[in-house]
């Protein structure tokens, strides 16, 4: 069973549930006032996401939500029964199916729907699960906003709308902010209606790279979530073996271990991992390899324990605190899966809005907002895109070493920010704790004196 001290912090003292239901006290009735609220919150949030929306549904046919029409080609592989991880998408992408055939099975309904519609249902769904992401991730600042709760809420999808990695997964139409969601509710939930750790089997299943999830539950004594997120996985994963027998083999013997021979070049600029940073430094061959594994290592071994320390110090803490430092620990793991990965591109960074919420907390400590504000506002332009620009024969050696450092940014920002949340935020909550407790015992002291 998990520890008391997890068990404490993960059902009781981590609020996480989304945010409308514990705003108001119960028995208030909502007035017109609160209605005009709820719909100004959804007016700012809707307003933020049309432009992007448009932009990428109105995008050439060829360039529209690519990711999605890898998806249904595999939908349609398997309606036809041929072989999944040998269909590619029409040209001029021709990208593969890369996903475990379990994903595949998911996407069957929308092969049903035509492409239009497909584009508009999907896209919905994507801001759906933004929407809870932000709710779940910025519960203790929308709480504190009281009645303009809604509001609070609608602004802050706006501010997390306009994110890099979130307009890209609306342009791509990714699954990342599903399985943000469902990592989200599963580990930072108060109390949950499904067995604590099914919705990370069920990333897992979708996707491989949530598995480092499984990782966490361990090293943080959560065993029951890790056996429910295994048996989740397992039982989805042979459902998909006893559903498509030839193609899971394909996948778990085949397509699996071509790795980066199928998701693209690891030296490209959208690769943010610690592989892509390594490969726009050094050439093809066993020192990179090398280097690359090395570094990976380091990665997890820190990264693991700054998680850890990071959950371990929730458990001493109540209220937004304890929250804060919940989801400071599972934005590191989030983090992980994008920098260990062979490729980590810049969509997956997703992350970042975990990240962003537990600095901000509740929003009563200004240098944890200032910290979050930085991020959001790296985050918010195509930063390495522009830095390619900087790089080449043309231009000098202080251009060429900015480019490519600035090329490297946001993958150099996830990695400053698993350090960020795992040693300055946990140090930063304690300190001001005890310099709390500690005012609060001289004031006693004081007190009973006189």
């Amino acid at each position: 069973m998990d520890g008391p001290k997890t068990q404490v912090v993960g059902e009781t003292q981590v609020g996480a549930e989304p945010v409308a239901a514990s705003v108001e006290p119960p028995g208030r009735r909502r007035t017109r006032a609160d209605v005009l609220i709820l719909m100004a919150g959804v007016a700012v949030a809707l307003a933020a996401a049309a432009p992007v929306v448009v932009h990428w549904l109105t995008n050439p046919p060829d360039q529209r939500l690519v990711d999605l029409e890898v998806y249904r080609d595999g939908g349609r592989a398997i309606l036809r029964g041929a072989p999944l991880y040998e269909v590619l998408t029409q040209p001029p992408q021709f990208l593969p199916f890369t996903y475990p055939p379990f994903a595949a099975v998911l996407a069957v309904p929308f092969t049903l729907l035509p492409w239009g519609a497909a584009q508009l249902i999907w896209t919905g769904l994507v801001f759906a699960a933004l929407v809870v992401t932000v709710c779940y991730a910025f519960r203790d600042l929308i709480r504190r906003s009281g009645r303009w709760a809604p509001l609070a809420a609608g602004v802050l999808v706006a501010a997390m709308m306009w994110l890099e990695p979130v307009r890209d997964q609306f342009r791509f139409g990714q699954v990342g902010l599903f399985l943000l969601a469902m990592c989200l509710a599963d580990c930072c939930a108060r109390t949950v209606r499904w067995p604590r750790g099914m919705l990370v089997g069920l990333a897992v299943a979708i996707k491989l790279v949530p598995g480092v999830f499984l990782i966490w539950f361990l090293v943080t004594g959560r065993r029951d979530a890790l056996g429910n997120a295994v048996l989740t996985a397992a039982a989805a994963t042979l459902g998909g073996f006893a559903l498509l027998p030839s193609d899971s083999s394909d996948f778990w013997f085949g397509a699996l271990l071509q790795g980066g021979d199928r998701t693209g070049a690891v030296d490209g600029t959208t690769n943010q991992a610690v592989q892509g940073i390594v490969a726009r430094i050094l050439d093809e061959g066993p020192v990179r390899t090398l280097v690359w594994l090395a570094l990976a290592a380091i990665v997890a071994y820190y990264g693991y324990l700054l998680a850890r320390r990071a959950s371990q110090a929730a458990d001493l803490r109540t209220g937004a605190d304890s929250a804060s430092l919940l989801l400071g620990s599972v934005a590191i793991v989030g983090l992980l899966s994008v920098v260990l990965s062979p490729v980590g591109w810049i969509h997956h960074l997703v992350w970042m809005i975990a990240v962003i919420a537990a600095l901000v907390g509740d929003g009563r400590d200004t240098r944890r907002c200032l910290f979050a504000f930085a991020l959001w506002l790296l985050f918010l332009f195509p930063i390495p895109w522009w830095a390619r620009a900087m790089i080449g024969p043309e231009h000098s050696l202080v251009s060429v070493f900015a480019g490519e450092f600035l090329r490297d940014s946001f993958g150099i920002a996830a990695l400053v920010s698993i350090a960020l949340l795992g040693i300055w935020l946990v140090e930063r909550i304690d300190s001001r704790a005890d310099h709390e407790d500690s005012s609060q015992r001289e004031v006693g002291v004081g007190t009973l004196g006189a």
